[in-house]
């Protein structure tokens, strides 16, 4: 496994963009997935748009999927309504769920398409509920104790069940850049609120896409927590299956795993990069630069 533990971060020197890449992006489907850490700050999520008109400037087929941990609490915590979590998952009741699209498809889905359109790019704001691009399968938790197992309702949290990738398909050959949210709905009718990582692996998939792009607040998969320098640049997906639990664990696991459903469902190769820093988008892309994790 290639650490290069000594490499220095690649916001240290400007990058050179390699024509070659260029000429390779034109034409391709690329899922960026941004997470809510990444769209907190202004400066940050203004970095991000430009990256993604310039990709599709370019002639690149972008796609971007985004989360919203923080709109969501902060429109729950003004509505009064506590938020409790079992395994990582917020548990969503009938109330819950209403104002979690509101943050998501409502919120910062809208924010962003007026970003990118303000830049010239034509951005249309979907959910996975549209089209009924994504069917949900509510999740049930499984806790395993040592001499039981226990199943717990999260309410209207949700699985990837099936995609239909027509529409977005339809936008991308139309000129349009599509921007997701993450709600979906099942065949009971209900909304579900989808975990955005794993919603976005599983259409990266269907889409066929070129690279599945997680864009976080972190350099990539360290191999000592402690260390910043200690990112694991390339990482073989059967590799990856033998650090859960030690290298691969809390916040990184869901990463890791869509990184893994990406690839599995044809996705060339998959990425884990810090989107707060400048140009990390386009680093990853235009030049063969070793930036992140890269997972294949």
């Amino acid at each position: 496994m290639k650490n290069n533990l000594n490499q220095k971060t690649a916001e240290t020197h400007a990058f050179i963009p390699n024509p070659k890449n260029i000429a390779a992006l034109k034409g391709k489907v690329f899922l960026i997935k941004v997470g809510g850490n990444a769209l907190t700050d202004n400066d940050v999520k203004n970095l991000i748009i430009e990256q993604v008109t310039h990709l599709h400037s370019l002639g690149a087929l972008p796609v971007l999927v985004h989360g919203g941990g923080i709109e969501i609490k902060q429109i729950l915590d003004k509505m009064g309504i506590a938020s409790e979590f079992v395994g990582g998952h917020r548990k969503t009741d009938g109330d819950s769920i209403r104002f979690i699209e509101m943050a998501l498809s409502g919120g910062v889905n809208k924010e962003l398409v007026s970003l990118l359109n303000s830049k010239g790019v034509r951005a249309v704001g979907i959910s996975g509920k549209d089209a009924h691009m994504v069917l949900a399968i509510k999740r049930i938790h499984i806790e395993k104790g040592e001499y039981s197992v226990k199943e717990l309702d999260l309410g209207f949290v949700g699985d990837v069940e099936k995609v239909d990738p027509l529409l977005i398909n339809t936008l991308l050959d139309s000129g349009y850049l599509p921007v997701v949210s993450p709600i979906s709905a099942g065949q009971d009718g209900h909304s579900y609120n989808v975990n955005a990582d794993m919603f976005a692996a599983h259409l990266a998939g269907a889409l066929n896409a070129e690279k599945f792009i997680a864009l976080t607040n972190i350099d990539g998969l360290l191999a000592d927590v402690s260390d910043p320098e200690s990112i694991i640049h390339i990482l073989p997906q059967k590799q990856a299956t033998s650090l859960y639990g030690t290298i691969i664990q809390g916040g990184m696991i869901p990463k890791i795993d869509a990184c893994l459903i990406a690839i599995k469902k044809g996705v060339k190769s998959s990425h884990i990069i810090n989107g707060t820093k400048k140009d990390e988008l386009l680093r990853i892309l235009l030049t063969d630069d070793e930036t992140g994790t890269t997972i294949f």
